[in-house]
């Protein structure tokens, strides 16, 4: 069993900051080598009740405050992100998360965690795609992200 530290939310494991007990294979193949975990060492562990404090403190501190920010984020139709693309459509490297909550904070004012969006499969092409933001372990939202060629 490995012990790992999460430094993104794993959905059926835990959030960003949990400390998690894995199978040795779980953590080798899947989780380390996708930097959503890295093991767990003392020192890692003060490093991260340290970034843990500074977080708490940019946190959504309750449902209300989430819902109210959900509510903000699926007032807008869409937000817009220009990429470089072939003429078949293709993007010249994905849509990252960064990417998503730049183009978030852009056309609302709202500054998004890119940790807390989940793109359920890479933005590739040009076109509209659906992400969810997690704003709080019990409210997420749907934005609609329209990826145009530049």
């Amino acid at each position: 069993m490995a012990k790992l530290i999460l430094t993104h939310d794993v959905p059926n494991l835990g959030v960003a900051g949990d400390v998690v007990t894995v199978k040795d294979g779980y953590a080798r193949n899947y989780l380390v080598p996708r930097r959503l975990a890295e093991r767990w060492t003392p020192g890692a562990q003060k490093a991260l009740d340290k970034i843990a404090e500074r977080a708490r403190a940019k946190e959504i501190a309750n449902v209300d405050d989430a819902r109210e920010v959900r509510d903000q984020l699926q007032e807008i139709k869409f937000v817009e992100i220009f990429k470089l693309a072939s003429t078949t459509d293709a993007l010249y490297g994905a849509v990252k998360t960064g990417d998503i909550a730049s183009a978030i904070k852009e056309a609302s004012g709202i500054e998004i965690d890119r940790r807390k969006i989940v793109v359920e499969k890479a933005i590739k092409y040009v076109g509209d795609h659906n992400v969810t933001v997690n704003l709080h372990p019990e409210v997420s939202a749907r934005v609609k992200v329209r990826v145009s060629a530049k």
